[in-house]
């Protein structure tokens, strides 16, 4: 911080030593000390604080992406259940019309078996012909 090279200090504490007294002296260098030690005490609080700050608004920031992130997320997360629920539903659409009876597949599924050789309209091709009718 300052450039002060020994020879300086020497001459320092000899001006001081002549102007202060030796009497003095002691009681001045103890006062000097407790007060270059408060003043550091002091810096590295104010560094202290400093550093706090920067760290309280580097987790706001980090908070800020992770929010966004997360928000992100859940659109696309809102976005795929979507179109997984459209596709489920064209699905049940599909087996419903598959499952349900057509009306026009009725008489298609008649004449069919009308064609069929040995069989009458009435009866189904599972219907047994040998269960013996009483007379």
């Amino acid at each position: 911080m300052f450039d002060f090279s020994f020879a300086e200090l020497v001459v320092v504490m000899v001006v001081a030593l002549i102007v202060i007294g030796p009497e003095r002296l002691p009681k001045v260098a103890r006062t000097l000390g407790h007060l270059w030690g408060r003043a550091q005490r002091y810096v590295n609080g104010v560094k202290a604080d400093i550093e706090r700050d920067m760290a309280v608004e580097e987790f706001r920031q980090l908070q800020q992406k992770v929010q966004a992130e997360a928000s992100a997320m859940e659109q696309s997360v809102k976005q795929a259940t979507l179109t997984a629920d459209q596709h489920v539903q064209q699905i049940n659409e599909a087996v419903a019309k598959l499952s349900s009876p057509d009306p026009t597949a009725q008489p298609r599924q008649a004449a069919q078996q009308s064609l069929q050789p040995g069989v009458s309209p009435t009866e189904t091709p599972s219907s047994d012909k040998s269960v013996n009718k009483p007379e």
